[in-house]
């Protein structure tokens, strides 16, 4: 569904807003350039700092406006989920994982500092993470710790661990759509999940809510990784940012279901979006707005 002009410009203003809140305070939340020791923070900062689209942290921010929460207090687990995201572009990219050399339009981290500087400023993003939920101030202790108990379990053996593992194990074989599924839940989708969580728990939402926007993130996340898919078999490095083909070696939905079969499931998955947020009804606008971009992103 293409959406309106009104829609469209209200989500283009709402995405750069959030993009901005977020990189400022990402910005303030690391030690300045040249901090001791200087290669850790210069290496966490190339990386975190680079231009992206902030997708998940605005996801904790939109889940939060839904609730009514606390914009301000909603921007320390935004930045959060943002740290433990470049975290794992870091390792992702690799050569004992992807081999990758480009990145949101820049050398890969690995290529720049080493690859031991690289590991070291992903653990040290992750452990960032983890102290900006520590720190944040207005939360409520319970919030608090349900909050790191979210992102741990998306990052761990249920989340981004696993599904990377999974992922690895799985080169070179061809994996059925069920298999294919559950590593991008869990290497995609598990953040988005978690990004949503993260903004409901901040803006105090009720159980059935937290739900319907834990359907939603779901299926946001998986079609933004068959998204990625089709771009890495038809995309330019130029527009997306990174390489092309580094999947070849793998399993995609590309492969298995074919372009026009993965754009229809794409299809699907964004309309499961837009029903979990009928609950909310136009107060679920910016979301419905933002799986609509997914639907139709170029990088």
């Amino acid at each position: 569904m293409a959406m309106s002009r009104k829609s469209t410009e209200e989500l283009q203003r709402y995405l750069l807003d959030g993009r901005s809140a977020i990189d400022d305070a990402l910005d303030r939340a690391l030690p300045s350039l040249g901090s001791t020791p200087p290669a850790l923070h210069e290496a966490m900062r190339y990386t975190l700092l680079s231009p992206g689209k902030r997708l998940r942290g605005i996801v904790v921010l939109a889940t939060c406006d839904l609730a009514r929460g606390s914009r301000e207090v909603a921007l320390g687990p935004a930045c959060a989920v943002e740290m433990v995201h470049a975290a794992s572009l870091i390792l992702d990219d690799l050569p004992c994982m992807d081999d990758a050399t480009l990145r949101r339009g820049q050398t890969v981290l690995h290529k720049v500092s080493g690859e031991a500087n690289a590991i070291l400023a992903a653990v040290a993003l992750l452990n960032a993470a983890f102290e900006r939920i520590a720190t944040t101030p207005g939360l409520r202790d319970r919030a608090r710790r349900e909050l790191t108990q979210q992102l741990a379990a998306a990052i761990g053996a249920d989340g981004l661990i696993g599904g990377q593992l999974v992922d690895l194990e799985s080169t070179g074989r061809r994996l059925d759509l069920e298999r294919l599924e559950y590593i991008h839940s869990h290497k995609t989708g598990a953040l988005f999940t978690a990004a949503a969580e993260l903004g409901m728990l901040v803006g105090g939402a009720r159980p059935r809510e937290v739900e319907a926007l834990r359907r939603y993130a779901k299926n946001l996340g998986l079609a933004f990784q068959i998204t990625d898919d089709l771009l890495d078999y038809s995309g330019d490095p130029e527009t997306t940012g990174k390489d092309a083909g580094l999947d070849r070696d793998k399993t995609t939905f590309v492969d298995l279901c074919g372009i026009d079969g993965a754009r229809r499931l794409v299809d699907d998955l964004i309309d499961a979006a837009a029903t979990a947020l009928q609950p909310f009804g136009r107060k679920g606008r910016i979301l419905a707005s933002l799986a609509e971009f997914v639907r139709g992103r170029d990088r």
